[in-house]
């Protein structure tokens, strides 16, 4: 399989100093408290940034961006008919569906972290609402992410399509599906072949850390869990280089 030269690419955030920490989310089953930290890890981001995964469809300076070559070469790959696209009417332009460009992507094994160059989208799938309020206000206030939120299985796919996370944080005890249910229905999708799963629960072994990662999820975070590791998580699931 060919391979594409390429030079390290943002990863789209800064890491900064760490400091002292106290748990952000309990277990939910202690009545649904639910602890601040008043110091935790900050980071900085360039808010001049852009995604280039708000579009659906790209130029071929974009994707030469985000493959890190010239413009022509991506020409080249356009009019030799390995990455599909179309031209517009009436012009030369051409044009690049992002679905056909993550599937070229993954055909000859380029790194797809130069598409992450924005602020990391990170969906929350959580039925406690007390818990989703103060982590959503936590990464809202200490991080540049860009936050949203659902309660059910039903909703994360709708939302999912599109919000387009690059991070979800997944419940593992939302009522209305399961683990499985969940990651099934994102590396199903084309669009979203990009998108991390973190599970979250406070009842989980080893043992079970095995399977989840066996049914498509990439993390996992033990409740009750500290800012630090909450969004180390975020930022090393949204660093990774596939």
């Amino acid at each position: 399989m060919k391979r594409f030269a390429r030079r390290d690419l943002p990863t789209g955030f800064i890491r900064a100093g760490e400091r002292p920490m106290t748990p952000v989310v309990s277990n939910r089953t202690e009545a649904n408290t639910v602890s601040v930290t008043e110091h935790g890890t900050e980071l900085d981001m360039n808010n001049d940034q852009f995604n280039l995964l708000d579009k659906d469809v790209l130029t071929t300076g974009e994707v030469a961006k985000i493959c890190n070559v010239a413009s022509r070469t991506v020409s080249k790959w356009f009019d030799s008919e390995q990455l599909k696209g179309y031209r517009i009417p009436g012009s030369k332009d051409r044009r690049i569906p992002v679905a056909n460009l993550l599937t070229f992507m993954r055909e000859h094994d380029i790194p797809m972290d130069g598409l992450m160059s924005g602020r990391p989208r990170v969906l929350i799938c959580d039925d406690d609402g007390g818990a989703v309020e103060t982590l959503t206000g936590v990464l809202s206030e200490r991080t540049n992410f860009d936050v949203r939120t659902c309660e059910s299985l039903f909703a994360a796919g709708m939302e999912c399509e599109r919000f387009r996370p690059h991070v979800m944080l997944y419940e593992l005890g939302v009522s209305d599906g399961d683990g499985r249910q969940i990651c099934d229905l994102i590396r199903s999708n084309e669009d979203l072949q990009i998108t991390r799963i973190i599970a979250m629960s406070s009842r989980i072994t080893d043992g079970q850390v095995v399977q989840l990662q066996q049914c498509g999820f990439d993390s996992v975070l033990r409740k009750p869990f500290t800012v630090r590791q909450v969004i180390e998580s975020v930022e090393t699931a949204h660093a990774v280089v596939y």
